[in-house]
């Protein structure tokens, strides 16, 4: 049985790292060539930015944790509030979703999940800004060359409370799980996009979506504060955190402490040793 378990955590693992290689492949093509063509910052590829083991070892080690987070926090609740304690059950009970949500057409829950788990991360956002938070999200802010491969500096504490909490809620609402097929590619997606070094403003979409310059005067150490949607800027908009001065780029990342450790292991260990 233990060999079983074990052997399935390690198919788990290499399916991890097998889906992100090919996303980290391919955006470091696009972004690099983009780039080239319409920096936001003048400077050094994303290839020679330092911290680049560190990026990597975010982008190769922390999912394979939140997604097995992810299924733990999703069926421990239905194992103790719902009843449901056989690996059956629980199969039956989450494989199309459930409840009302679970009958609305499939774009409808793609349309529905991407704007209230957007309107809440904003706010679990925010919170992460605030003093008790920050030294957690920290971590996120401590690369100085931000580039689309920074995307995933994200302390395991951060994804727990922010990303992995409202996909559980959202598949303990009823939501399908046959929406992440496409989810899962969207955010790796857009969140190295948001990231890259491109000069693109969006003009007028700018107040809607989330572009590169609109998230990178979020990681401007001048301009903490501002700017938490990572789709819809128009959350910003709404709640008096949009910042985009016209005719300026943001070019000063990093963090105003100069306190945080740059390895992987360290930065891990740092806000619980704070």
């Amino acid at each position: 049985m233990i060999g079983g378990m074990t052997g399935a955590v390690m198919d788990g693992v290499a399916h991890t790292l097998l889906r992100i290689l090919p996303y980290v492949a391919g955006m470091g093509v696009l972004f690099a060539s983009l780039s080239w063509f319409s920096p936001c910052n003048e400077g050094k590829p994303w290839w020679r930015k330092r911290g680049l083991v560190t990026d990597l070892c975010y982008w190769f080690i922390v999912p394979v944790f939140t997604r097995y987070g992810r299924i733990g926090f999703t069926v421990l609740p239905a194992v103790y509030l719902m009843g449901i304690n056989t690996p059956q059950g629980l199969l039956a009970y989450f494989e199309h979703g459930h409840g009302v949500i679970a009958h609305l057409p499939f774009w409808v829950q793609v349309v529905l999940y991407l704007v209230t788990t957007e309107f809440a991360l904003y706010w679990i956002h925010r919170g992460f800004h605030r003093a008790r938070l920050w030294k957690y999200h920290a971590v996120h802010h401590s690369t100085e060359d931000l580039e689309w491969i920074s995307a995933a500096r994200f302390h395991p504490i951060n994804l727990l409370l922010g990303a992995v909490l409202v996909d559980v809620v959202a598949l303990l609402a009823g939501f399908s799980p046959d929406i992440f097929f496409f989810i899962g590619p969207f955010d790796t997606l857009t969140s190295g996009w948001v990231h890259a070094n491109l000069n693109w403003t969006l003009g007028p979409f700018k107040y809607v979506f989330a572009g590169p310059v609109f998230h990178r005067w979020h990681h401007d150490r001048d301009a903490l504060g501002r700017n938490f949607a990572s789709t819809f800027s128009l959350f910003d908009v709404m709640f008096g955190t949009f910042y985009m001065p016209q005719g300026e780029l943001p070019k000063n990342y990093g963090l105003k402490e100069d306190d945080m450790p740059q390895s992987f292991g360290w930065q891990l260990l740092y806000p619980l040793l704070d």
